[in-house]
């Protein structure tokens, strides 16, 4: 018994151990994350069930971010779940709501949820949700879930393109400084979550260079400059002055943000999320690693290297698919981190990137198959699958667990309390 009590005195608590993982050493147990990102989440309906399996007070789960309907993981779960890091991000969603004055709101799938007091849907002549951007229905709306779906699709709204009249300034509209209520907003947001002993994953926002969930200007009324996703991707070859020169001026703005966002955080944020542009398919790449180092590159490093130079935060890059070639770019880069890792696209044997890179970047993610295991195995194989990827990913530190992206609607929970009891046992 004496031994136990000291044995337990001495384990590290949440944010020790990520620090342990992010610097590559062993930690007492394999850190995990759901909910600290928007990539790292659960879906309102999963929130809800592992509420119900915990035997947890059933109440409308807050909905924290709208676009893929992610729901908050709570004080409850969070401990229920060994969940060690807590995420932060911006005090209004991508469509332009401020967190505040929460409603209940009815899902088309029928779940009492709660949504920030200015979002504003309607069903459409098809049946179909949409929903309007800052929640003013007066301009067209910005988003769509099909009535069988459950979450938002982005709707085009880009005016037909007049290659005389294009205006790069367009597209750095909704990239703006942090006003005096936004520092405040996260100074309290931070101050009141370092106490908790996880560790801190910050959204400061504006970051994402050329992340495509952004670029339809999802938060704007009525978005002018390249906003259609397939034009945007063929300007990057098409019209290259275009896409720099937009670059060029979000990360002037970003830079001027972290400094100021430093100011309010200083050294209690562990990590700050980057990006999520994805450069990967499940088979290939959307661009070469040659346009990665000309087109992305320049402004990652101008981002990565203020904040290597001027905090102890590590950089955190989502890219879902088959990256294996970019994460030699990804490191030069100046990025620590890379997410999903996903593990089941070409290429992304987790021996192979263990071995590689695994001295150099964290793989935060990657413990398991979001299409193929999570959903359709058995809780046997699921628990295996867990434990498979666990002893190759974990030695050494520099694993943080998480699924390969969120954990979707409509997964058996059965299937993610395997996947929690096989954590607990690696761990």
């Amino acid at each position: 018994m004496l031994f136990f009590i000291l044995r337990h005195k001495y384990l590290m608590n949440s944010k020790e151990n990520l620090l342990k993982t992010l610097n590559h050493e062993q930690p007492d147990r394999v850190v995990v994350d759901f909910g600290a990102t928007p990539v790292t989440g659960i879906h309102v309906l999963m929130v809800e069930q592992l509420r119900s399996h915990y035997g947890l007070e059933q109440r409308p789960v807050k909905v924290t971010e709208p676009f893929q309907m992610l729901g908050e993981v709570d004080e409850e779960l969070i401990e229920l779940m060994g969940v060690d890091v807590i995420g932060l991000s911006p005090a209004s969603d991508m469509f332009g709501n401020r967190f505040t004055n929460w409603k209940e709101y009815k899902t088309p799938w029928g779940q009492e949820v709660l949504v920030p007091g200015s979002f504003t849907t309607r069903i459409d002549e098809n049946g179909d949700t949409v929903l309007y951007p800052q929640g003013d229905d007066s301009v067209p709306p910005s988003v769509k879930m099909p009535k069988a779906a459950y979450f938002f699709d982005a709707i085009n709204r880009q005016e037909p393109l007049d290659e005389a009249k294009l205006n790069p300034e367009d597209n750095v509209e909704e990239f703006t400084l942090m006003t005096a209520e936004d520092l405040d907003y996260w100074s309290t947001a931070i101050k009141n979550s370092a106490s908790s002993g996880k560790g801190l994953v910050a959204n400061f926002g504006g970051t994402g260079i050329g992340d495509i969930a952004l670029v339809p200007g999802l938060n704007l009324k009525a978005p002018k400059g390249i906003r259609d996703v397939a034009d945007w991707y063929m300007s990057t070859l098409m019209r290259p002055d275009y896409m720099h020169f937009v670059f060029e001026k979000q990360t002037d703005i970003a830079l001027e943000n972290l400094k100021m966002a430093k100011e309010a955080a200083g050294d209690l944020v562990d990590v700050a999320f980057i990006c999520g542009t994805d450069f990967g398919t499940q088979d290939s790449s959307f661009c070469s690693t040659e346009a990665f180092d000309e087109l992305y590159a320049p402004y990652y490093k101008k981002i990565n290297n203020w904040i290597h130079e001027n905090t102890s935060w590590k950089t955190f890059k989502h890219s879902c698919g088959a990256v294996e070639p970019f994460m030699e770019h990804f490191i030069e880069a100046g990025f620590d981190i890379i997410n999903p890792v996903q593990v089941n696209a070409a290429g992304m044997d987790p021996v192979l990137l263990k071995k590689k890179y695994g001295s150099r970047l964290v793989f935060w993610g990657g413990g398991i198959d979001t299409q193929k295991v999570l959903p359709f195995g058995t809780p046997e194989e699921v628990k295996a699958h867990v434990l498979k990827e666990c002893e190759i990913l974990a030695p050494g530190g520099g694993f943080v667990f998480n699924t390969v992206h969120n954990i979707q609607a409509n997964v058996p929970t059965e299937n993610v309390v395997a996947m929690l009891d096989a954590i607990k046992q690696f761990g």
